[in-house]
């Protein structure tokens, strides 16, 4: 009964690890980051999302038709495409989450077209005090943990259980 309730437990443990990898968000999915035929349509891709820390964004888009520029809240509320510090002109683009931010693109008449995309993180899980955001880059975000990898790890887990149990056995 016991080796039963160790192998449940690291089973359970495995299951947890795999669930706290971090995701990665392609913009839009396969509209990719345009100017949209909706006014909503950023709004309502991010609402059926849960962001977090660590979670990477992919802005794909046409080098020289759109860009990407992390603003702030009221630059978003307002469409002000002016002078934003951080714009990415080479598309794709991709954003690490270090909190809740706000995305538009600064060519005329986008942001008011609706391409601009709030990003709020999950409750309980934003930066501490202190941290800075990270500065957006056209280079590509370095790849998830493989499936394979976490296979590994979980046949791994399953085997070190399975050991366990054998010794109480004997």
């Amino acid at each position: 009964m016991r080796s039963l309730i160790v192998f449940v437990v690291l089973g359970a443990v495995s299951l947890l690890l795999r669930g706290s990898e971090a995701a990665v968000y392609q913009v839009g999915d396969g509209t990719g980051w345009t100017r949209p035929t909706s006014t909503s349509f950023y709004s309502d891709w991010a609402s059926g999302k849960t962001f977090a820390l660590g979670d990477t964004l992919t802005f794909t888009f046409t080098t020289g038709a759109h860009d990407v520029a992390t603003v702030s809240k009221s630059d978003y509320d307002n469409c002000n495409t002016g002078s934003p510090s951080n714009v990415v002109t080479t598309g794709p683009a991709t954003i690490n989450v270090t909190g809740d931010s706000y995305f538009l693109c600064t060519i005329a008449g986008h942001c008011s077209a609706g391409q601009k995309l709030a990003i709020t993180v999950a409750a309980g899980n934003t930066p501490s005090p202190g941290t800075s955001p990270e500065t957006p880059s056209s280079s590509p975000p370095p790849p998830p943990p493989s499936a394979a990898s976490s296979l590994v790890a979980t046949f791994a887990l399953m085997f070190v259980s399975i050991a366990i149990s054998l010794m109480y056995c004997f």
